[in-house]
Parts: C-alpha cells; sequence; structure tokens
C-alpha cells in the first residue's frame, strides 16, 4: 500500500488526539458512538477499508473477511490480544493484522497487584460494608482476612506482564512460581528467585494464589478447566487479569460458591460483558469491568502505535507491530 491517504474505519471511539491525528493523516472514518460497530456497519467497513481499525470488542471471523474486498490490506488492532480476529483467514486473504504489545504491561500488571491484595484481604466487602451502614466500628473479629506476605504466587504466563506481576509480588514479599511454555532466562528467574514448574497441575496444587496472564489462544481455551480447579487448595485465590475464556468460568462459580476456591479477582470474563448472576451474588469475590489497561496513559500510547503501524504500512514498510503468532 503506497497511497498518501488510505480510507482507515475505525470501530470505537479512541482518545481525541489520537483521533485528531488520524484525520490529519489519513481520510478516516470515526465511530461518534461509543458502541460497537453492528454487525452490518462492519461488513460494509471491510468493503470499503483500506485499513480497519478495530478493538477486542469487535468479531473478525473469517465469515466477515469473506466479504472484504481487495482493498483491505491492514488490520490494525487496538490494543494487544488478537483473539478476536481470525487470523488464518487474514493471512489468507493477504491481510497484514498489527497489536499493540508493551504499552499495556505496567498498568495491567498494577491492576493484577491490586486484586492480590483486594481479594485475601476482602477490601470491596468491607467497602460495600460502610457504604451500606452496616459498619458497627472498630472488633477484633471484625473483617478478617488473609496476609499476602509470605505466601505463593502461581503465575500463568511468564510474559512481559506476567513479569511485570511478578517484580510487584517480591517487593511484597511473595515467593514467585511460574508456569510458562517456555522457560524463562535464568538472569530472570535468579533476580525473581522464580520456581519453575513444567507441569502446571502440580503448580496449581500447591500455590496459595494464581495469576492468570497467558493470553487466549486455541491452546489456552479452558487451560483452567474443572478438574484443574479443583487441584487448587481450600484456603487459595485466583485473579484473572488475561482473558475469561482461559477459565471455565461455570466450573469456578460452583467451586467459589461451594467454598472450594477461597476467593476471585476477575477483571475479565468468559461472555463478557455478560457475567454469571451468581458471581454477582458472592461476598467472596472482587468483580472489575475489563478495566485492568484502562488508563488515559496507556490509551494514549496504544493510539500512537496503531498511528504508527498505519503510517509505516502506507509508507511500503513492514509495520513494526505485525502479529506473527500467538503463545505463552
Amino acid at each position: 500500500m503506497t497511497q498518501d491517504r488510505p480510507r482507515v474505519v475505525v470501530t470505537r471511539k479512541l482518545p481525541d488526539p489520537i483521533e485528531t491525528r488520524m484525520m490529519e493523516l489519513f481520510d478516516v472514518q470515526l465511530n461518534l458512538d461509543d458502541e460497537p460497530m453492528p454487525k452490518a456497519d462492519l461488513i460494509e467497513a471491510v468493503k470499503t477499508a483500506d485499513v480497519l481499525v478495530c478493538t477486542v470488542t469487535d468479531r473478525i471471523d473469517s465469515g466477515l473477511l469473506s466479504q472484504a474486498g481487495e482493498k483491505l490490506r491492514l488490520i490494525a488492532n487496538y490494543g494487544t490480544g488478537v483473539d478476536h480476529i481470525d487470523l488464518a483467514s487474514a493471512r489468507q486473504r493477504g491481510i497484514t493484522v498489527t497489536n499493540t504489545p508493551d504499552v499495556l504491561t505496567e498498568d495491567t500488571a498494577d491492576m493484577t497487584m491490586a486484586l492480590l491484595l483486594a481479594v485475601p484481604r476482602r477490601l470491596t466487602e468491607g467497602e460495600r460494608q460502610l457504604r451500606g451502614g452496616e459498619w458497627q466500628g472498630w472488633s477484633p473479629t471484625g473483617m478478617l482476612g488473609h496476609r499476602i506476605y509470605g505466601k505463593r504466587l502461581g503465575i500463568i504466563g511468564m510474559g512481559r506482564i506476567g513479569t511485570a506481576v511478578a517484580r510487584r509480588a517480591r517487593g511484597f514479599g511473595i515467593s514467585i512460581h511460574y508456569h510458562n511454555r517456555h522457560r524463562v532466562h535464568e538472569d530472570t528467574e535468579k533476580e525473581l528467585e522464580a520456581t519453575y514448574w513444567e507441569s502446571l497441575d502440580q503448580m496449581l496444587a500447591r500455590m496459595d494464589m494464581i495469576s492468570v496472564n497467558c493470553p487466549h489462544t486455541p491452546g489456552t481455551y479452558h487451560l483452567l478447566s474443572a478438574r484443574r480447579l479443583k487441584l487448587m487448595q481450600e484456603h487459595a485465590v485466583i485473579v484473572n487479569t488475561s482473558r475469561g475464556e482461559v477459565i471455565d468460568e461455570n466450573a469456578l462459580t460452583r467451586m467459589l460458591v461451594g467454598g472450594e476456591i477461597a476467593g476471585a479477582g476477575l477483571d475479565v470474563f468468559e461472555h463478557e460483558p455478560a457475567v454469571n448472576p451468581k458471581l454477582l451474588a458472592l461476598d467472596n469475590v472482587v468483580l472489575l469491568p475489563h478495566m485492568g489497561s484502562a488508563t488515559h496513559e496507556g490509551r494514549i500510547d496504544m493510539g500512537e502505535k496503531v498511528l504508527i503501524n498505519i503510517k509505516t504500512f502506507v509508507d511500503g514498510h513492514a509495520p513494526p507491530d505485525r502479529v506473527l503468532g500467538e503463545g505463552f
């Protein structure tokens, strides 16, 4: 693609500075309403656009891509995860896919650490009690939780975010364990005093806390199945700031209701924006609306990566953030 002002269709409302710069550089169709683009509009977009800027709320499947026009040569995803895009179909049609890695690492790790603190210490439960007028004052046995100092944290997916979580957790005196498709460099293990588990099953059975930080791929769908969840200790808590599909949400809910797992902190859900009503009724669960990466700085940084990917591609070069494969 070498044209000066390619047709760019943006599926969601982006930060104003990013949209303004896009308007300066390209022939842009913006989404003025901050709502997912209807399927009919998505079909029209892939038929007419040179570049589609999509988000996690868009389903870019083979059926949609089969209706794409010959002009569509780049899907510039506004986000890191690309499990909502049929990469095989895009590749087959000669469409390049990019994402926005690295810029969300620290924000997501911050939120993961917040949940690792909030669940054992019952922060949201206490806040609800106070706001609801139920608090009767300090009590020696009131709102007792569990300390995280000295506990064992098992990280599933020791990539950029998992490593950033480990660094934070070390500052709280937590012992780091991890399961990954590939063992991390020995220098990283030494820095974090991290213990590698080749067997996810064995790690799950020994941890006090579990953090899910791997991407959602066909290989990680329900990685934490009902069978694996049952391996966890009764006092353990689980936190997920990755993708909801990595955990069998129904199985997790049943175990939380039955007291087989002590608690959970969930920023993502298997069928979001729908959330299992049974989860909403539980006090031992902290639920957030997929806000792990929701910082002003992060959203701007994401947009700037999208701009660079599009501009580089339009200039006839390989964009820096091409998606070549998935895994953890």
